[in-house]
């Protein structure tokens, strides 16, 4: 039996945007990341944190069409999944809507609500998908609200900020409790909008008031806070992290604050008592299984032979890259998927396989 049978492979990286996910210093983080992955890169782009708005599908088209231009020398395939909200035909527990994540090797998700993004995607199928593929090397890259989402503690920043809810944390989706870490993920930590009349620091809350927000976390939690236009890149394989853009990481642990800046490196352990789980801990075993199995006919040899109406759409697609008709080419790489392929594009042109 190999590793990957047994599913023993290091977890992937994880990179937590202050925000500035589209911006040059975002492209330069995105690039580094797509350097560490195996060839082809399956991106998938997940709309659930700004579900809430009318215009979701437009905010992930944003970063597909992004990744697209601007990373295109990986030549990425991106899918964009819709999955909104719970309860409706685009929900985080419908396996046709979230069904690339089993093949993605770069899961993005990022702007929207921190707050919404937790009760849509707390125990979904969406979540525990993302989890397993994350556990099995694929990059778990976030934006603004996805990363204040993942931690055990959330910051309702619009509820507080622009609602006026008193002070509290709600629970997160705890990405980092299996690897014994508690963290309160706060972006936009050196946020100035406010100008000389408002402090908005610290994630919108200024620092008066997010002190006090500081001392309702338990004393085991470690406080996140990342700059506008940063990321902070952990790779949990090796127990290092670094960060990348134009401002800090600050850290908050045991009542003391660190700070480390863009370019500096430092070990995982100063997040808190760090460990790595088995591959499958805290998956249920069925998604685990499904996820291995995908992620086994991910790596299988390409079939060069589908049916013809199969061939078809594989043929505009390409006729649609050569266009740089980017659009067209994510829609007919969905319609492809439905009737079950999958295109690898490749220097030497597309590969199809059965998914």
């Amino acid at each position: 039996m190999t590793n990957l049978d047994q599913g023993v492979r290091p977890p992937g990286l994880v990179v937590l945007f202050g925000s500035g996910e589209i911006a040059p210093s975002g492209r330069k983080v995105h690039d580094w990341v797509m350097r560490q992955l195996s060839l082809p890169i399956r991106m998938a782009i997940l709309e659930t944190p700004a579900g809430f708005q009318p215009n979701s599908d437009v905010v992930a088209r944003k970063m597909a069409e992004f990744v697209s231009h601007s990373l295109q020398n990986y030549d990425p395939q991106v899918t964009v999944i819709p999955a909104r909200k719970r309860g409706t035909p685009f929900s985080p527990d419908e396996p046709e809507i979230v069904a690339p994540l089993l093949h993605a090797n770069y899961i993005f998700w990022g702007p929207g609500s921190p707050s919404y993004a937790v009760r849509q995607l707390e125990n979904s199928l969406a979540w525990r998908l993302m989890v397993a593929r994350h556990r099995l090397g694929a990059a778990m890259v976030m934006g603004s609200a996805a990363a204040i989402a993942s931690g055990s503690h959330t910051l309702p920043v619009y509820e507080i900020y622009k609602v006026g809810a008193d002070l509290h944390w709600t629970e997160g989706l705890d990405l980092f409790g299996a690897y014994g870490l508690l963290l309160a993920i706060v972006s936009h930590w050196d946020n100035t909008e406010g100008g000389a009349e408002l402090d908005t620091c610290c994630g919108f809350m200024g620092r008066a008031r997010f002190e006090e927000l500081v001392a309702m976390l338990p004393g085991e939690v470690t406080v996140v806070g990342i700059d506008e236009h940063t990321a902070l890149i952990i790779d949990l394989e090796s127990g290092a992290c670094q960060v990348m853009g134009k401002g800090a990481v600050t850290l908050i642990r045991s009542g003391q604050e660190t700070q480390h800046q863009a370019g500096e490196r430092f070990a995982v352990s100063e997040l808190g008592p760090f460990r790595l789980p088995a591959p499958e801990e805290l998956i249920p075993q069925d998604v685990w299984e499904q996820v291995l199995a995908a992620d086994r006919g991910s790596n299988e040899e390409p079939t060069s032979d589908p049916p013809p109406d199969v061939a078809s759409l594989v043929a505009e697609r390409e006729a649609a890259r050569e266009r740089r008709d980017w659009a067209t080419s994510d829609e007919l790489r969905d319609r492809i998927a439905e009737l079950g392929w999958q295109v690898r594009d490749t220097p030497s042109g597309p590969e199809v396989m059965r998914m």
